[in-house]
C-alpha cells in the first residue's frame, strides 16, 4: 500500500464521484479542500487527512482511513473513509436526491403501479395542471 496517492484519484476510487474525470474538475474549480485549503487534483492525499468536497451545493466532510489508486466496490469503499458530514446536511441532502428523481411516492413494497394506477394518476396531474394553468390567465 502506498503512503500517498492523488487525491483526485482517491475521490474516484472511493466513489465519491463516479469518473475521475468528474473528481478532477472537482478539484480545479475549487470544489475540494483538504485541511482547509483548495487542493489541486495533483495534490498527494495521506492518510488521517480531512476532505470537504462541495457537490450539488452540499457540503460533505471525509476523514481518509485507507488511500485507494483502483476503483472498488461500494461495501470495500466505505471501509476507506469516514463521514464526517453533519447530520442536517446530510439531511438535506437525501430530501434533495429523493425529490430529484421526480417519481411519485409510492410505500415500500407497494410495487409497480398498474397501468390503471399510472391512467388515474395521469388523469388527475391533467385536471389539476390544465385548471391551474387557466387560473394563471385570469
Amino acid at each position: 500500500m502506498k503512503d500517498k496517492v492523488r487525491i483526485d484519484k482517491w475521490l474516484w476510487s472511493v466513489r465519491i464521484f463516479k469518473s475521475r474525470s468528474k473528481a478532477t474538475d472537482a478539484c480545479k474549480t475549487g470544489k475540494i479542500k483538504v485541511g482547509n485549503v483548495t487542493v489541486k487534483p495533483s495534490y498527494l492525499a495521506s492518510i488521517d487527512e480531512l476532505v470537504e468536497v462541495k457537490k450539488a451545493g452540499f457540503n460533505f466532510r471525509f476523514k481518509i482511513l485507507n488511500l485507494l489508486e483502483k476503483r472498488v466496490g461500494a461495501p470495500i469503499a466505505r471501509t476507506c473513509y469516514e463521514d464526517l458530514t453533519p447530520e442536517e446536511e446530510l439531511n438535506k441532502y437525501n430530501d434533495w436526491y429523493v425529490g430529484k428523481s421526480g417519481a411519485e411516492f409510492r410505500e415500500k413494497g407497494a410495487g409497480r403501479p398498474t397501468k390503471r394506477d399510472r391512467r388515474v394518476l395521469e388523469d388527475f396531474k391533467d385536471d389539476y395542471l390544465f385548471d391551474e394553468f387557466f387560473e394563471d390567465l385570469e
